[in-house]
């Protein structure tokens, strides 16, 4: 026995649009179906609906590829900073290992967390402590930990921070942009279901052109 044959996403809208263009450019097929109802308007309302789903598609691959994008930058923003954070911190417990309130003061005392939340508020406290402090400063100093880079620092974080609200808008944006992509793919499949229902009565004896517009014929 035949077995009806699995499209993908890509494979269904290719067979929809080979459709769609016989039902224009075959006269036969377009005769018989206009007589079941599927005159030339009431295809039109199908490929729009194939159009709109076109359109959906594109933009949720471009809401996806910026998510991409936005997600590297604040991957990136990320590591240079936990590197960065982990270098001045080591230096920082050298110099002050024999003061236990400043340890306590600049979040250097024990391990630190790497989760996200945790990191920047360390890292916060840490490099304002810092800043806020000239004798603090010019103890960083000696171990070529300048103001600047500490200044740099704090621009880094405020820019990371950005750059993840960012990201977590454009994962937003790309979510309802496959929702909307999905409810659009599902209503025109719905659409070319019924017209596949009614081609395989409308031409059920000339299998040829049911093959010619993507409906399966069983062997």
């Amino acid at each position: 026995m035949a077995t009806r044959p699995k499209y993908s996403e890509q494979e269904m809208l290719e067979k929809f649009r080979i459709t769609f263009a016989n039902l224009v450019n075959q006269k036969t097929i377009a005769t018989t179906m206009a007589e079941y109802g599927y005159t030339p308007e009431v295809n039109a309302i199908g490929k729009q609906l194939f159009d709109s789903t076109i359109n959906a598609i594109n933009f949720n691959k471009q809401e996806g590829n910026e998510t991409i994008a936005s997600r590297a930058n604040f991957d990136s923003r990320l590591l240079w900073l936990t590197d960065t954070y982990a270098s001045h911190r080591r230096k920082a417990k050298v110099i002050f290992r024999k003061d236990p309130v400043t340890l306590k003061q600049l979040g250097l005392w024990g391990r630190y967390s790497h989760a996200y939340v945790k990191l920047v508020a360390l890292m916060k406290t840490f490099y304002n402590g810092i800043l806020s402090n000239p004798d603090h400063i010019a103890k960083l100093a000696a171990y070529k930990i300048s103001e600047d880079e500490i200044k740099n620092c704090i621009t880094e974080i405020s820019a990371l921070e950005t750059s993840r609200q960012l990201y977590l808008n454009e994962v937003g944006e790309s979510q309802e942009a496959t929702k909307l992509k999905d409810k659009a793919m599902s209503e025109l499949v719905e659409w070319m279901d019924d017209l596949y229902s009614v081609a395989k009565i409308a031409m059920e004896d000339q299998p040829q052109l049911l093959e010619s517009i993507g409906v399966f014929v069983r062997s």
